[in-house]
């Protein structure tokens, strides 16, 4: 078997849902949305939330729910009118949180996640409010409106995306139809205000950033030998490359960059927080990732890329960018959704070779 090129979003739609039809009084203040925890998922959801906030009455406002962590990137969407920020994910919330949450007064809610304690968090906070989402792990006796969608099953392409998911949603809850475009972040730093080794590296006209890490496990992480040998490559043409993750991937983004000159191959894992991430992104002549949240980030920032696909599922969570190249390893195993390969070394993932990251890359020049 080989690796394969493989389809965008648009190839995987979501079914139509019935319209709600609501009138403008139901909406009270606006729509309350829990956007997913991952900042993947949370950044596919941006179609969804955009057009949600075209389609409410002119005196309502878009309020999102999400962790703390991702406060900064939904305060940079103009569309956004509050943020919710959530300091414990997978405990009880807060008493002050609930408090904020129905200071708001929206009288819809939507729950773009699947978990059952969020739906009980919303209907505490908001009695009387219509709440809809996904019928998802016994959840629907909080709702007003369960919505049953295919659930992935190992082996077997979902050929659903998420964020046709999360738009068939909003849709039923009057959002026009998306054009294809994604909102532009305002971020409140300028880059000449940041650290002076990442302006630097925004002012380079060939950077190249390395998603080299992926939160969910290591089954899903192209082999760091192989980011190195595209590091070397872009370096010998006259390039600079940036090996980005969390401080927990550190390891890993310095064997992206390993026993190359340190002057133009930084790893810069743990070192940069969300905005900063976002400069590098933007500023970036092209990206290389894992199925991570830096390679939804990139796509929706407008900057190309090459993602290298195996355990998970591309129908599901491939990036939302016409710009970008999908590689996937075509294993008979795949896609099986674990977090760790039961075989050591994912057979999938090593199906993509450098060759071929690097002739996709040539493609986006």
């Amino acid at each position: 078997m080989e690796a394969i090129r493989v389809k965008l979003p648009e190839d995987f739609p979501a079914p139509e849902l019935p319209e709600l039809k609501l009138r403008p009084e139901r909406w009270r203040n606006g729509v309350a949305v829990r956007i997913p925890n991952w900042l993947g998922d949370a950044v596919m959801a941006l179609p969804a939330l955009r057009q949600l906030k075209l389609g409410l009455p002119e005196h309502c406002g878009l309020f999102v729910v999400g962790p703390q962590g991702l406060e900064v990137f939904f305060r940079a969407l103009d569309f956004v009118d509050d943020y919710l920020g959530l300091s414990r994910l997978h405990r009880r919330w807060t008493r002050d949180e609930l408090r904020r949450l129905h200071r708001l007064r929206p009288g819809v809610g939507l729950l773009l996640n699947n978990s059952l304690r969020d739906a009980a968090m919303f209907r505490l906070a908001l009695p009387g409010a219509l709440l809809t989402g996904a019928a998802r792990r016994g959840r629907s006796i909080f709702l007003s409106r369960a919505y049953s969608f295919p659930v992935n099953h190992r082996r077997q392409p979902a050929r659903l995306h998420h964020a046709n998911k999360y738009l068939a949603m909003a849709r039923a809850l009057g959002a026009p139809p998306w054009d294809g475009t994604l909102p532009e972040l305002k971020l409140p730093t300028p880059a000449s205000e940041l650290h002076t080794e990442i302006f630097g590296l925004c002012e380079h006209p060939r950077l190249l950033t390395l998603g080299a890490g992926a939160a969910y496990g290591a089954a899903k992480r192209w082999r760091g030998d192989y980011f190195r040998e595209i590091a070397a490559r872009w370096i010998d043409r006259g390039g600079v490359v940036a090996s980005l993750g969390s401080r927990a991937e550190s390891e890993l983004c310095a064997e992206a960059v390993a026993g190359l000159p340190t002057a133009k191959a930084l790893n810069l894992a743990g070192r940069t927080d969300l905005t900063e991430l976002i400069h590098l992104l933007r500023a970036s002549q092209a990206v290389l990732a894992n199925d991570s949240g830096v390679m939804h980030l990139a796509a929706a920032l407008g900057t190309p890329g090459v993602a290298v696909f195996g355990p998970t599922d591309y129908t599901a969570t491939a990036p939302i960018s016409p710009k970008w190249r999908l590689l996937y390893g075509n294993c008979e195993c795949a896609p099986c959704f674990r977090r760790q390969c039961p075989d050591g070394a994912p057979r999938c993932m090593d199906l993509v070779t450098p060759d071929q990251v690097w002739a996709a890359l040539q493609e986006l020049e």
